[in-house]
């Protein structure tokens, strides 16, 4: 490589990208970025009510709703990391990105990701302590452990962001700078590489792979577990409550997880711009609308949290009295 060549792929590290983004792909782009503000909004709403209901109401301050709080805090990181600067850009019709802007929100994205999934196998834990040993669960699940279990979680989520991030955005961009997504995705701009990525992305493929099967055989193991314990169960009311908590974690475990494997361990073949977008929509946007839905509507406690907060007192037969 000469040196004008090496100059060449040296200054073009530090030049903006362009985010295709979403809108280019719509016919009415204008409707879309109202709709996506709407759901941004909703979302946004959502988890911050859910994290006020489980502070405010000392009923709801158990390591399970402790660890829904958690989940709730990370899906309105996650989801302000990408849109506002999609809507931004579409308001004001320029798609640029700088490289430094570029790789934060890269580590930032890939950082909340891998901390969510860490934390739903955590979550997943404390629901087989809860049922499958009830009489030790204030002493396994204390405050302290619960502390420990989101530091893990974090510690290893940031791990993959220092690993990812800086091999990416380190990479040789000669050609195009479109990225075509619409947030500093690695697998899309890992494309946009004119070297040989190839052993960087079998790492990738890996490291995903033990990302996911780490916590996936946490949950496996834990819902095996729970699942056995429900069926030895006399109490009808107990099953059914048991099932209950535990069907609103595996909906939202299936949404996240699913989206991820698509993603990151399905084959090239599988992948189209389009299809890896609408899939980005759908674990970035939508599941962090669906989660505190997910566990407010389903869940009594919090829904008696909010009748407290706003005031209504709960029906009850005395009332009638």
């Amino acid at each position: 490589m000469d040196l004008t060549t090496w100059m060449n792929n040296y200054t073009g590290q530090f030049l903006d990208f362009t985010l295709v983004g979403l809108f280019s792909q719509s016919k009415h782009p204008a409707l879309l970025a109202v709709v996506i503000f709407v759901v941004f909004l909703m979302a946004l709403s959502g988890n911050a009510l859910l994290i006020l209901l489980i502070l405010s109401d000392t009923h709801l301050h158990t390591p399970m709703y402790f660890f829904i709080s958690q989940l709730s805090l990370m899906d309105m990181m996650y989801i302000s990391v990408t849109v506002p600067k999609m809507l931004m850009d579409q308001v004001l019709g320029s798609h640029k990105i700088s490289a430094t802007a570029c790789g934060m929100q890269m580590f930032l994205y890939v950082t909340l990701a891998g901390s969510e999934f860490f934390l739903l196998a955590s979550m997943s834990y404390d629901r087989y302590v809860a049922i499958c040993h009830p009489l030790r669960y204030p002493v396994l699940m204390n405050h302290r452990a619960c502390l420990l279990l989101l530091s893990v979680c974090w510690l290893l989520g940031s791990l993959d962001g220092f690993m990812f991030t800086p091999v990416t955005m380190t990479f040789p961009f000669c050609g195009s700078r479109e990225i075509y997504h619409f947030f500093c995705e690695v697998p899309a701009v890992t494309k946009l590489s004119c070297s040989d990525t190839w052993l960087y992305e079998t790492l990738m493929y890996v490291c995903c792979v033990l990302m996911l099967l780490i916590p996936v055989t946490v949950i496996s193991g834990s819902y095996s577990s729970i699942l056995l314990t429900v069926l030895r169960m006399n109490s009808a009311e107990g099953r059914k409550k048991a099932l209950a908590t535990c069907s609103s974690h595996m909906t939202v475990v299936t949404l996240f997880y699913g989206a991820a494997v698509y993603t990151y361990m399905l084959p090239a073949s599988f992948h189209t711009p389009e299809k890896d977008m609408v899939v980005s929509v759908f674990y970035t946007i939508v599941t962090p609308l669906l989660n505190p839905l997910i566990y407010s509507f389903r869940n009594k406690n919090v829904t008696e949290a909010m009748k407290k907060l706003l005031g209504m007192k709960p029906f009850s037969q005395e009332s009638l009295k």
